[in-house]
């Protein structure tokens, strides 16, 4: 029997349930009895691990060909290929459904069929919003548990003729009469999978994986690709963001939002503990930022998740002692190394294992292989960590004074730059880029384009994704965020960071919020504004003059060595790229006198 009020809900839920065909239907009403009801289920499959050194949390292991977002089974699907860009993977609506409803038919057999009512965003705000996700999976629901707002409250505030977001996903494996799980993680093959977003119906269809960003849909899915084509539509914005509250010794709070790729230090500024007296840092996200223009003319952000998916290798008490503090108990991980006392362990953690079981359920020890999957995950609740923001709740948001671009690049770009202006710094987060390898240091090696770290993202054009930004500046006016350029990852020759990083760090956003106040000082360069070095805060700090210099250094050669690579970049949005984009490329090429 059907708890909610909502007749467009109740017919989608039927529809599906005749399609995919469940032994039965559960609502899920998001309570902690509920949670561990699943999470036994998880147990007594086989599927779960309890872990003896950390209270309520429990350890998972994916199959082999499960373990990450799998980009290129991934689709936005609309009438006109031209909505879904160059970057995207396009297959139109008829076609994808055709195929997916296949696969479908029959799918849930011998499962249960959970229907998981979530908000992203506090339950009320007006910058949330509701989805309802179906699926087989019982893995999903304690995730979507700890990531979203789940339940009847939800089902309150959907009522009888509230919008939601139709989320469809199955793991794409039927069980047989009398036939279990025992173990095995349940997954379709790789060509079977599919990551189908709708946009012009802000649907999701997601088949064949159980893991993270492909299953759990209210992350990438809905928080990113749907939302990002609704607030094209309705006019605010949706971003791959961490969210953070500076607040310096007057008092005074700054609010910033970063966007980095992968690998480039997201929760690690996220969570950041600043060393400069005086200084407090809080978390408000570390992923994903939802920003809307309110009355007063600002723009206003939230986090619309409620907990953290972060990756576990290489988090550490020096990294990030936060991330470590909020994984201590009531946490999910994912393909890490099961230890011996009954702990979980990953690469780069604080203390070494000499033995345990790996993330294929192998005996282990240190050598040729590693043992946690470079992508285990931690799933924790977004309260436990111990720098959590008191305002990361609040329904209306925080007014953004900042954004920070970034990538990672071990050469050429310099510590951190500011735009002269909004459309300087839209097409700075545009040509944001990382180097590929490590290895990949000659001149000629292609960089990896990420504009706004939203490539994968993305749930439309990214043209008109880019023009959508100006148009938000345009309606900002003299209220829009000041815009930065960081890279923390400068290497000298001998290969050894020039910046120390980490904590440090809030060194360069010192001086953000201090060029917001008009406080302090910066040199023009072709790039932008740079600090001087004695702009930058450096109490306390050990770094050569040497070192100082060279990450604050703008080598207009090799820059200009780059023209073409940002040429390619740019012809490969092609007839799509907005006017006011072309413009900033002609002066920037004009600035280093190309």
């Amino acid at each position: 029997m059907s708890p909610s009020k909502n007749s467009k809900l109740n017919a989608w839920v039927e529809e599906v349930r005749a399609m995919v065909q469940p032994d039965k239907v559960e609502w899920c009403d998001g309570s902690k009895a509920e949670y561990d009801r699943m999470m036994q289920i998880l147990l007594d499959a086989g599927l779960a691990t309890k872990l003896k050194k950390r209270p309520n949390s429990f350890l998972f292991r994916s199959d082999p060909s499960d373990v990450a977002r799998v980009e290129d089974r991934t689709y936005i699907s609309t009438r006109n290929k031209r909505d879904a860009g160059p970057t995207n993977n396009w297959t139109s609506p008829d076609e994808l459904k055709a195929t997916m409803r296949g696969l479908y038919n029959g799918c849930m057999k011998g499962r249960t069929m959970y229907v998981i009512p979530f908000s992203m965003g506090p339950i009320g705000s007006d910058i949330a919003k509701i989805g309802v996700q179906l699926t087989d999976s019982a893995y999903v629901v304690v995730n979507m548990h700890i990531m979203t707002r789940v339940g009847s409250k939800v089902m309150d505030v959907l009522g009888a003729n509230g919008d939601f977001i139709p989320c469809l996903h199955s793991v794409g494996k039927p069980l047989q009469a009398g036939q279990a799980d025992n173990g095995v993680w349940p997954c379709a093959p790789i060509e079977k999978k599919y990551i189908a977003h709708f946009p012009e119906e802000n649907l999701i269809w997601s088949y064949g994986s159980g893991y993270g960003g492909n299953a759990l849909l209210g992350k990438k899915c809905l928080a990113l690709r749907i939302a990002s084509a609704m607030g094209r539509k309705e006019g605010w914005m949706a971003e791959h963001m961490l969210i953070l509250r500076l607040t310096n010794p007057e008092g005074r709070r700054f609010h910033i939002a970063a966007a980095f790729p992968s690998a480039c230090g997201k929760t690690n500024l996220a969570m950041l503990q600043p060393p400069l007296k005086g200084w407090k840092a809080e978390c408000l996200g570390d992923d994903i930022a939802w920003m809307k223009i309110k009355a007063d003319g600002r723009l206003y952000a939230i986090n619309p998740e409620a907990g953290f998916f972060g990756v576990a290798p290489g988090t550490s008490y020096k990294s990030n002692p936060m991330a470590m503090d909020s994984i201590k108990e009531n946490a999910i991980f994912t393909n890490c190394v099961l230890t011996d006392d009954g702990d979980v362990w990953w690469e780069d953690m604080d203390k070494p294992c000499d033995h345990g079981i790996d993330w294929k359920g192998r005996d282990w020890k240190p050598g040729k292989e590693v043992g946690a999957h470079g992508n285990a995950r931690f799933t924790a609740p977004a309260k436990q960590c111990p720098v959590i923001c008191s305002d990361w709740e609040n329904p209306e948001g925080v007014p953004i004074d900042i954004f920070v671009f970034g990538g990672r690049r071990t050469r050429v770009m310099p510590l951190v730059h500011q735009a002269t202006s909004w459309d300087h710094g839209v097409f700075m987060g545009a040509t944001a880029a990382s180097e590929p390898t490590a290895a990949a240091l000659d001149a000629s090696s292609a960089l990896r384009r990420d504009p706004m770290a939203m490539l994968p993202f993305c749930g439309y054009n990214v043209g008109d994704y880019w023009q959508h930004w100006f148009e938000m500046g345009d309606r900002l006016g003299s209220k829009a965020p000041a815009i930065f350029y960081v890279n923390w990852f400068r290497k000298s020759d001998a290969g050894k960071f020039l910046w120390p990083g980490y904590g440090d760090n809030a060194r360069v956003l010192k001086w953000m919020c201090q060029r917001v106040e008009g406080k302090v000082g910066a040199r023009e360069t072709p790039l932008g504004f740079m600090p001087n070095a004695e702009d930058l805060d450096l109490t306390g700090l050990s770094i050569s003059k040497e070192n100082l210099d060279e990450v604050l250094k703008v080598d207009a050669a090799a820059f200009k060595a780059e023209f073409g690579d940002l040429d390619g970049w740019m012809a490969k949005v092609g007839e799509f790229l907005p006017e006011r984009m072309k413009k900033q490329v002609t002066e920037y090429k004009k600035r280093f006198g190309g």
